[in-house]
């Protein structure tokens, strides 16, 4: 991937992806711009680093507007935005229906519809031949999930948005999705659990954050590929 200095905007730094994907851009010496609702020790060293941080609860259309302001006020011109920032809430949650869907949608597929829109200038005005937004879905959009309903609609609407948002912003930003099943483990995830998550895909492995990385780089690095939902799931649908 070559180097330039079009900064790119990743939500949900604090961990895990989202906070690999910012430390590999950022040692590449390609600018990077975060958002994150909770504060880890790691944001501290990514600030360290040079990483442009901003603090945005997306349950808060306040916030979101405060950081809309504020990156474009910032920042002339964007490489790309990776909507890495997520939230999981089963169907079964002390929480009322209304309130769960709500949610979802909100984090999913409103806020990216949201930042796509007010950041469209700064995409179209990327040094580079062709700018990117990347939507990370899940493999649960295309076969839905009995325990998590409102959390597999709202990352199916977010790849509604990446066909349409392809088609408006072409030919100089290409829109694509990654749809993951087993990226990471939790560390306190029990062995039981991990043996019966692994069974359900042909290759009985995590992808690993490299794997998600790769995923990542190719669809930046492609001048051909837009609008189209990138499955990264070992082969769960065989099984």
């Amino acid at each position: 991937m070559s180097l330039n200095n079009d900064p790119i905007l990743i939500t949900g730094v604090g961990r895990r992806v989202g906070l690999h994907l910012a430390n590999t851009f950022l040692e590449r010496g390609m600018p990077v711009i975060g958002t994150y609702r909770s504060h880890y020790p790691s944001l501290t060293e990514l600030s360290n680093k040079g990483a442009v941080l901003y603090q945005c609860d997306f349950n808060q259309q306040s916030q979101i507007n405060r950081l809309i302001e504020s990156v474009t006020a910032r920042h002339k011109n964007l490489r790309a935005i990776i909507h890495n920032a997520s939230e999981w809430i089963p169907d079964g949650a002390e929480l009322p229906a209304a309130e769960i869907i709500q949610r979802m949608l909100q984090i999913h597929v409103s806020v990216p519809y949201q930042l796509n829109r007010a950041f469209e200038e700064l995409l179209l005005n990327c040094s580079q031949r062709h700018a990117d937004i990347v939507h990370i879905g899940d493999y649960v959009s295309s076969c839905g999930s009995q325990k998590h309903s409102a959390y597999a609609a709202s990352k199916a609407a977010m790849d509604n948005l990446t066909l349409s948002s392809s088609a408006r912003l072409a030919p100089k930003v290409k829109v694509n999705s990654i749809a993951p099943a087993l990226v990471l483990f939790n560390e306190d995830d029990d062995e039981d659990y991990r043996q019966k998550t692994l069974q359900k895909s042909l290759m009985q492995r995590e992808a690993g954050l490299h794997e998600f990385q790769h995923a990542i780089d190719y669809l930046m690095d492609s001048h051909y590929v837009t609008g189209r939902i990138l499955p990264m799931d070992g082969g769960r649908h065989l099984v």
